[in-house]
């Protein structure tokens, strides 16, 4: 059906009498809108200090404009390049086999017959996300130490006798940065697939099942299409970050052994900016990460847009 052609004082009549008819919804809406706007937008104008060199005493407004002379800096780095690529490393790693299995635990707790044993399932996987990062990489460092069950898992798979932690070695960091990744999140991250879920139409599958599918048939051709939006909508937001990878668990796993791979981007940002000072260079690799994720997040929705009919905008 074509969508009526309202003129611009036609269009301002209906906002009116919506905003009239829904009052209190709008009211609802402001406190958030507040919030974004005090504590989102308006310290963006500190990206000002990328063009700058700082200085506490005279304020953003009054520091030396110096151009550009913060990214030539940050780009010729001598560790410019490690850091890209061990960010991009870690979080496609992660896309790769992160991002699907919160959607695979989700189609598995939605197939559960006993809704109290899913409860308790969801229960219990929802816990790793409400502890504290620094007691989840104490833990991390406990399992894969010298005497850790990871560890002796691997000896014993692999034959060979480890006496030292798995962190100590460089190409064993990324698969241990993903999967205890996955390990905190799964349950948290399948709240919106199983939210999904919950809005497939039952008759889809009486129908189905009239038809003589099987179960794993009405996963395949009404479960996961159903949720297909969703997916998408999940997967360009997650590609809108590629370069976000939190500095906060590399810097309490990193160490001398494994820093060729462990060490990315934000972590160089909190480096030079909370520890060395510099802020006009950590404000600088901070921008250069925003174009670089608002380069994928456009790039990844036209991509969307074209190959199906979901998108963001």
């Amino acid at each position: 059906m074509k969508k009526p052609n309202y003129g611009r004082s036609e269009k301002s009549v209906l906002i009116k009498k919506d905003i009239q008819r829904n009052y209190s919804l709008y009211l609802l809406v402001i406190p958030v809108l507040l919030w974004y706007a005090y504590f989102c937008y308006k310290p963006m104008y500190g990206i000002l200090m990328a063009f700058q060199n700082f200085n506490f005493r005279r304020g953003i407004w009054g520091s030396d404009w110096v151009g550009v002379e913060n990214f030539i800096r940050f780009f010729s780095d001598p560790y410019f390049v490690r850091n890209i690529v061990n960010t991009i490393s870690i979080s496609f790693t992660d896309i790769i086999f992160g991002f699907p299995m919160p959607i695979l635990f989700a189609l598995l707790i939605n197939e559960i017959p006993s809704k109290k044993f899913a409860k308790v399932t969801q229960t219990i996987t929802y816990m790793p996300h409400f502890v504290s990062l620094v007691v989840i990489c104490g833990m991390i460092k406990s399992f894969v130490g010298a005497d850790g069950i990871i560890t002796n898992i691997v000896s014993t798979i692999s034959g060979n006798e480890i006496e030292e932690s798995l962190l100590n070695n460089a190409s064993l960091y990324v698969p241990i940065h993903v999967l205890s990744g996955i390990w905190q999140e799964l349950g948290w991250n399948s709240i919106i697939y199983l939210a999904a879920l919950s809005g497939v139409d039952e008759s889809l599958y009486e129908a189905a099942e009239i038809d003589g599918a099987n179960r794993f048939k009405q996963i395949i051709h009404i479960t996961i299409p159903s949720i297909v939006p969703v997916i998408i909508t999940m997967l360009i937001l997650r590609l809108g970050s590629v370069l976000s990878v939190g500095y906060e668990k590399v810097m309490l796993l990193t160490n001398s052994f494994n820093a060729v791979r462990s060490e990315i981007l934000s972590y160089y940002t909190y480096k030079v900016g909370i520890l060395g000072g510099e802020y006009s260079l950590s404000t600088a690799a901070g921008l250069f990460n925003s174009v670089i994720n608002c380069v994928f997040i456009f790039a990844a929705n036209a991509i969307s847009r074209k190959v199906s009919e979901t998108s963001l905008w």
